[in-house]
């Protein structure tokens, strides 16, 4: 084939020179714009799968690499005056130039032309060319002349970083954090050879603007960042590639990934590679490793399927589909990890304290777990381990491990809970007249046994009309009351669990089917009258009309609520919670979705919030003032004009000053119209921000599955306890299974199945020793 890849960086010179090895036949020319052996920029890293990836395809390009790289596995936190550091994290840094020229080298040899100090304008200045790779940068022209091929998505962050570098010495990566009267700024710092260092200095637009660097030229930046940094740099100054620039050096970072890699211009078949086809923030250091590793699937699919110009459309195609794949996974990681240092100032760097600012800047990616830390450096996460069970409150004895973070205890007013899970309220729908019987006491029951710290019921009505469907419990008569004093009474006698109590009015969503009969379909017949914020049909042609709400409808079901409360609290329900999420009735007041109302309570965020405010004041005061409440709230409607993350901040700020003690961070279920974004623990990042901006303890709820997701939240301070709802319908001990799981013996078990702990520990533990064990061959 003739070859022309467009564009002298990583992406083009590696696949040119993986082609060129594995045919010399092959007619490659790489186009540049630059002078031979001439480039810009400090140091690039990738990590050790990829080095270890290029030792596979080219050895001797691998072994070059690896005499010029640096290698460390430490990462270390420059922090409020003290130096945290954790090892294990095997990354490699190399100058870009240094790079560029070993690959520009190892092209020569191979037979591969380099054309240098050549504009290429368009991929149709090449017409006799088999393939074209358009490797041609982030600014790649050829992805911009065909855009409408392409569909590129590009977003401009809002976060500003300027790339330095200095002599001065660092051995490991360091994250750099300083504070001014402005804000904070941050550095990311590693070695790449043995004289220099890349230091990239980012931080806010706003804190970026309130310095004036605007208005800076590049010397003064520079100037203005040794002079922040000064205590990090030694007496070193920092340096610019970027002097022959007019006006301010200081980027705006831009993700761009494409819908379509590929294309056919009439002659030449033209795929993207590279930062031209997808960026990753630096904050990973996957921008280089994405490039390298473009250029190796794209060899191995011509290896595969035979390198023929008839061959090119099928190898495009499954090189887009496969590199699609890991390029989102990154991506996706990439953008945790940037939208983390995007928001360090406002959420982190003022409220945690050093130890967990490095846990959470660890797994910001949330590519790294808890035990995956423990892998890396076992020794580090055992004294955060130490410090965060010390700081819950329990005395670790010097010669025993602390416990996992979801294993300390949490305590909120006069209640204390043995550790971090709960069982989240999840509806059974076999309530008969609002009355929880048998079913309702085996099914909690159990789950009290099962080593949570608290175990909620569903949703309890306060009031007939209130109800979800006739399957529904109820906290409105004596008959309920005393049904539900059975259950807690249960569960105080025979656990040390913690019962809760949510109540709710189902509103527009009430007078519907059984879920197993028609989710959110009306009743066949007998069904009741049904209120909401504002008239609405929640299906709409579908769903019975629900009436806008009365100020005499408002004042009977706030006294409804009272009611319920009182006698929760009357029966020793230890926990009580509002339920303001999911377009129920209080919901439907908070989302503009759903509440038109043109009086006191319609309108404004504000105004919006008055009827729930007023609820949960009015239960508050009946609710005995040492035992807690919570509020769980819909913090995203994942619709366009409906509740957003920025406004579900506001909302707990304003139920914190009502008294809450903490907020339950769930999401959706307004509008039929929401495109929520799955995935696991998607839902953390609300409660993650609710509490670190708002001030207020958090429950995260969502797709939280196994230990590592509870430790992982806990630790990085994301939430204070995590509510977990599916994984108890398929296990009701689903805590003490995963204690086992993880090997955390210590953990209590009820004394009549004591039996069967050993034997459930001792089986994860030797299916660990098993996954990790090399394998064995068996004889012939």
């Amino acid at each position: 084939m003739k070859i022309v890849c467009i564009g002298g960086g990583p992406a083009g010179l590696y696949f040119g020179l993986l082609m060129k090895k594995q045919n010399p036949g092959h007619d490659i020319t790489v186009v540049e714009r630059n002078k031979p052996y001439d480039t810009f920029g400090w140091g690039v890293v990738f990590s050790d799968a990829t080095m270890q990836n290029m030792r596979q395809w080219d050895p001797a390009t691998a072994a070059t690499i690896e005499h010029a790289f640096n290698h460390w596995d430490d990462i270390e936190l420059r922090f409020k005056g003290e130096r945290i550091r954790s090892g294990g994290h095997g990354f490699v840094g190399i100058g870009r130039k240094k790079l560029l020229n070993i690959l520009q080298a190892r092209c020569e040899e191979l037979g591969v032309k380099l054309v240098f100090e050549t504009e290429a304008l368009s991929d149709a200045d090449f017409p006799d060319a088999d393939l074209v790779i358009a490797s041609d940068g982030i600014n790649s022209r050829i992805r911009q002349q065909h855009a409408d091929i392409f569909k590129p998505d590009a977003v401009t962050r809002p976060n500003r970083f300027i790339w330095l570098g200095t002599h001065q010495q660092f051995d490991a990566f360091n994250f750099i954090f300083e504070k001014t009267e402005h804000g904070w700024f941050q550095a990311h710092v590693y070695k790449f050879d043995e004289n220099t260092t890349t230091f990239i200095v980012e931080t806010p637009e706003d804190v970026w603007l309130a310095h004036g660097l605007d208005k800076m030229n590049v010397d003064e930046s520079v100037a203005f960042c040794e002079k922040m940094f000064a205590a990090h740099l030694g007496g070193h100054p920092l340096m610019t590639n970027a002097r022959h620039l007019r006006g301010s050096a200081w980027l705006n970072f831009q993700r761009i990934k494409c819908e379509q890699w590929s294309f056919h211009n009439g002659h030449s078949h033209v795929v993207l590679m590279g930062d031209a086809v997808h960026t990753a923030h630096f904050a990973i250091g996957s921008g280089t490793k994405l490039a390298i590793e473009d250029a190796i699937e794209l060899t191995r699919q011509f290896q595969q399927q035979g390198a023929t110009a008839e061959k090119i459309p099928e190898v495009l195609a499954t090189y887009q589909q496969l590199r699609n794949i890991d390029v989102l996974r990154l991506q996706n990681a990439a953008w945790n990890a940037m939208e983390w240092f995007e928001v360090v100032g406002q959420r982190y760097a003022d409220t945690l304290p050093p130890e967990q600012f490095m846990y959470s800047m660890l797994t910001r990616s949330q590519r790294i777990s808890h035990e995956n830390l423990r892998l890396r450096d076992a020794v580090w996460l055992g004294g955060f381990e130490r410090w965060f069970a010390e700081r819950a409150g329990v005395a670790v004895p010097a010669d025993k491990a602390a416990p996992p973070p979801m294993f300390t205890p949490y305590t909120v007013r006069g209640l204390t809970l043995k550790n971090r899970v709960l069982v989240s309220p999840m509806a059974q729908y076999s309530a008969v007249d609002g009355v929880a019987g048998d079913y309702h006491l085996v099914h909690l029951g159990a789950r009290a046994m099962g080593g949570a710290a608290m175990v909620f019921a569903e949703m309890t009505c306060v009031s007939a009309e209130g109800r979800i469907t006739p399957g529904c419990p109820g906290m409105y008569n004596a008959e309920q009351k005393m049904a539900w004093k059975r259950i807690v009474d249960w569960i105080h006698h025979n656990t040390d669990a913690k019962f809760a109590m949510q109540l709710g009015h189902a509103g527009a969503k009430a007078s519907t089917r059984l879920a197993w009969e028609g989710i959110d379909q009306p009743l066949k017949e007998g069904n009741w009258p049904i209120v909401s914020a504002s008239e609405q049909q929640y299906l709409p042609g579908i769903s019975q009309v629900a009436k806008a709400a009365t100020l005499a409808d408002m004042a009977q079901i706030k006294a409804d609520f009272v009611r319920s409360a009182q006698d929760a609290a009357d029966i020793g329900v230890d926990w009580l919670e509002l339920h303001c999420a999911h377009g129920y009735l209080l919901s439907s007041f908070i989302s503009p979705l759903t509440n038109q109302r043109t009086d006191d309570y319609g309108g404004s965020l504000e105004n919006r919030l008055r009827y729930p405010l007023e609820v949960f004041k009015a239960v508050r005061a009946v609710w005995p003032a040492d035992r807690p409440m919570s509020v769980r709230i819909s913090a995203h409607d994942w619709v366009e004009g409906g509740i957003t993350p920025d406004d579900a901040v506001a909302i707990a700020r304003h139920f914190k000053a009502a008294g809450a003690d903490m907020v339950d961070c769930s999401s959706g279920q307004v509008s039929k119209k929401e495109k929520p974004v799955y995935g696991r623990m998607f839902q953390t990042p609300f409660a993650d921000r609710v509490r670190n901006e708002a001030g207020i303890a958090t429950i995260a709820v969502g797709a939280i599955s196994e230990a590592d997701h509870v430790n992982s939240i806990i630790a990085a301070g994301r939430a204070d306890l995590c509510a977990v709802a599916r994984p108890h319908l398929a296990n009701p001990a689903w805590t003490l299974t995963e204690a086992a799981k993880i090997g955390y013996t210590p953990i209590a078990w009820p004394k009549q199945y004591m039996s069967g702990k050993a034997q459930m520990e001792s089986i994860f533990a030797r299916e660990k020793a098993m996954a990790a064990a090399p394998a064995v061959k068996e004889p012939a």
